[in-house]
């Protein structure tokens, strides 16, 4: 079946119908609705996603239908559940950092947003979706390879690139003169914007933008700093069952409430805390604030119990794909066959990595100090100092480093060794 794909610009006055924004009833996305309303012309239905983000959702609802939204074009969903066990514990079995440190915790929110998006313009026939993401950053793509991925001919709308609304000010003479409701104490500039989610926080802007100058304490939202952290370990067992963590102290809970209490272990203990200048996938480089309290724990924990039930190989080869999965979903691309693929890998190498950690939380630092499983390729015979009972013949080790050691007395006897 041909599919006939639309070009994604600004589009005239009239030509979108109804349009599925996705909504916060923040200052942005309050004069994005307004916007399309006056300057489209169109049918506005929102949409409000609970990802955990520590906000109540409730007003957002309540400014859609003060700016004229019908309540059956407001869509509302909790989706922490499907978050964390459709796209966060996915991303956990690869182990995945960006550039060696970041656990992806905006990346890997907005393609559920915007896979919600497309569901919602399905339901309710509309042609068009709307983002509030800017022209300088990461989300756009995220969002519109998203959209693309799942709805070919789909028009999207993305006002930071069409608009001339350029600077708060603007922003907050647009909301004046539409009568758009605009809080106090949201009415000065603010000193960094933040996202948040159930597996992060991260801020940027304004004052963090200079990467020489320390950030301010009063950054931090969802950890304590490491130096007033107990100066007391706090000890804590994570079961799992093919990849996924399934309990803590033994008691079983779903994907988001473990999350949920990780985050408050960590915050607890100060962990999770990344000052991180990167790489935009638009080319430049930025600096952000991230806090990944239970994200952290998860990620040390999941090694641990994988250290046990992985192959040699398999692990080895885990690691070597890693950088470019987490690529993949920094880029925007967890719709694309290449993801999809490696996620298929991912997952057969957790068919048996299952057990339990232990972890040591202390001042900052995650420790792995216990790991166990039924599935466990440890052996104690083999590897103990003590008598091995045979288990083991040393001197077949002589064999061993014999043949691999060929090729480099070949080329000490050809070629003169290495240069020294």
């Amino acid at each position: 079946m041909s599919v006939t794909v639309q070009y994604a610009g600004p589009h005239k006055r009239g030509s979108i119908k109804k349009v599925v924004l996705a909504y916060s009833g923040g200052l942005d996305t309050s004069v994005i609705l307004k916007w399309l309303q006056t300057s489209y012309g169109c049918e506005v239905v929102t949409f409000t996603a609970d990802l955990g983000q520590g906000e109540e959702l409730a007003p957002a609802r309540a400014k859609a239908e003060l700016l004229g939204i019908k309540p059956h074009n407001i869509f509302m969903d909790d989706v922490r559940e499907e978050f964390v066990r459709d796209f966060v514990f996915p991303m956990f079995r690869a182990n995945a950092l960006y550039e060696g440190q970041y656990l992806l915790g905006t990346s890997i929110a907005r393609p559920l947003i915007a896979k919600r998006q497309i569901e919602i313009a399905r339901e309710t026939g509309a042609d068009a979706v709307c983002h509030g993401a800017t022209g300088k950053g990461n989300d756009q793509v995220r969002f519109e390879l998203t959209y693309y991925a799942l709805k070919p001919d789909i028009k999207v709308i993305a006002p930071w690139r069409e608009w001339e609304l350029t600077s708060r000010t603007k922003l907050l003479e647009f909301a004046e003169i539409n009568q758009i409701p605009i809080a106090r104490d949201k009415r000065g500039e603010a000193p960094f914007s933040v996202d948040a989610n159930l597996l992060h926080s991260s801020s940027e802007g304004k004052i963090l933008e200079d990467p020489w100058e320390e950030a301010d304490e009063s950054v931090y939202q969802r950890t304590i700093s490491p130096e007033a952290a107990p100066d007391k370990a706090t000890y804590i067992v994570v079961d799992f069952e093919r990849g996924d963590a399934v309990a803590i102290d033994g008691t079983k809970m779903s994907p988001a409430s473990i999350l949920t209490k990780l985050n408050e272990l960590g915050k607890a203990n100060g962990i999770g805390r990344l000052d991180l200048v990167e790489n935009r996938f638009v080319g430049m480089k930025s600096r952000g604030i991230y806090e990944t309290p239970g994200g952290t724990i998860l990620h040390a924990a999941h090694r641990g119990i994988e250290s046990i039930t992985l192959d040699r190989g398999a692990a080895h080869l885990k690691d070597e794909l890693m950088p470019r999965y987490a690529e993949l979903v920094y880029n925007g691309f967890w719709y694309s066959p290449e993801r999809e693929m490696l996620q298929s890998l991912i997952d057969r190498s957790q068919e048996n990595a299952t057990g339990t950690v232990r972890l040591k939380l202390y001042k900052g630092n995650t420790t792995v100090v216990g790991r166990k499983s039924p599935k466990s390729l440890y052996s104690m015979q083999h590897v103990t100092f003590e008598d091995d009972q045979g288990t083991y013949d040393q001197r077949d080790a002589e064999g061993f480093i014999k043949l691999n050691a060929l090729r480099l007395r070949l080329r000490a006897l050809g070629q003169g060794g290495p240069k020294t």
